[in-house]
């Protein structure tokens, strides 16, 4: 575990570090697991200092953060957390009707991928194990930058107030950021509901595949076959690895060694997207691809691009609820 040094140089549309006072030096160095980052990549390239981690994200490994903190202690009301007014608000517009919609999504995926998994392995030839470990592979890419984008995309455009999708969809991205540990208190079908629904239509083609084609067919394309499905099961499981990225106790051993090994999304490596104003390291699959992309500049470039031509500034409505602190 290597801690980032305040002396490396930062990316693209970073915040300057600004002085920090000597109670939060001594809450930095008595809570020292707090600013560290379990991955390499940002040996390579850090794009959070510690200073910067301490400052503007909630510290959700000390369950007394968001009291107790010195900034918190100067301010009337809450900067991150379940106490925070936006946060609450946000929280109170979950729905019936989008519960139904998450009950309905889990059950349909859940039967789908029971049924493809039975033709997978009815179909599955031995010779076929290199085409599974490749279409594994590339299915964790793929699932990884899918999320990225649908990540970058929720958090950066678009508002609460937008018909259908604002409510149902960008809420909970907009409560996330101001209270990231509220993810943690949401049961599996409220934390998956949403990536199993997006699963659901490769499944389908997918099942749709295995009955409508001849046997010579399927072995054919058994690899992409293969690809599809665990790249489903990628792109579902997604946000149930970015809840065990928030959840700093109780975890199974089985997935605390995954995010030690950075086979899944670890939970310090997370942390850097969630410092103010959360404009980095969107992939929550596995994160594999947040140093690369952070690397050429993608979201920046995109960003640039995007409100050069619709005029519209990145964040806007994510900053305006967070300013909903009185």
């Amino acid at each position: 575990m290597d801690l980032i040094s305040t002396s490396l140089h930062h990316c693209s549309k970073r915040m300057e570090p600004s002085s920090v006072t000597s109670e939060q030096l001594l809450i930095a160095s008595t809570s020292v697991p707090a600013i560290k980052i379990s991955t390499t990549f940002l040996t390579q390239t850090p794009v959070k200092t510690e200073q910067q981690i301490l400052e503007n994200s909630m510290s959700e490994d000390d369950p007394n953060a968001n009291s107790t903190s010195h900034v918190q202690q100067k301010e009337k009301a809450a900067r991150w957390g379940p106490n925070h007014k936006g946060a609450q608000e946000l929280a109170g517009l979950y729905s019936k009707g989008k519960r139904t919609q998450e009950i309905v999504c889990v059950c349909c995926c859940i039967t789908l991928m029971i049924v493809n998994f039975i033709f997978i392995i009815q179909h599955f030839r031995l010779e076929r194990v290199s085409a599974v470990i490749i279409g594994a592979l590339c299915g964790i890419l793929t699932a990884d930058l899918g999320s990225g984008i649908v990540h970058w995309g929720a958090d950066t455009w678009g508002s609460v107030e937008l018909p259908i999708i604002g409510k149902a969809f960008l809420r909970p991205f907009r409560e996330h950021h101001i209270d990231p540990t509220s993810i943690t208190r949401h049961d599996f079908i409220e934390t998956n509901g949403d990536n199993f629904m997006i699963a659901i239509p490769i499944l389908l083609k997918l099942a749709y595949n295995f009955l409508a084609k001849t046997d010579a067919q399927i072995q054919m394309e058994y690899a992409f076959s293969a690809y599809l499905f665990l790249c489903s099961i990628f792109v579902a499981m997604t946000n149930q690895i970015h809840k065990w990225s928030h959840t700093y106790w109780g975890l199974p051993k089985w997935v605390v060694f995954l995010q030690d090994h950075h086979i899944i999304l670890p939970r310090r490596h997370h942390r850097i997207h969630h410092v103010a104003p959360h404009e980095t390291y969107f992939c929550i699959t596995t994160g594999w691809l947040n140093w690369p992309l952070e690397k050429i500049r993608f979201w920046s470039t995109l960003e640039t691009i995007i409100e050069f031509v619709t005029r519209q500034k990145p964040r806007a409505d994510d900053f305006k609820w967070a300013q909903k602190r009185l």
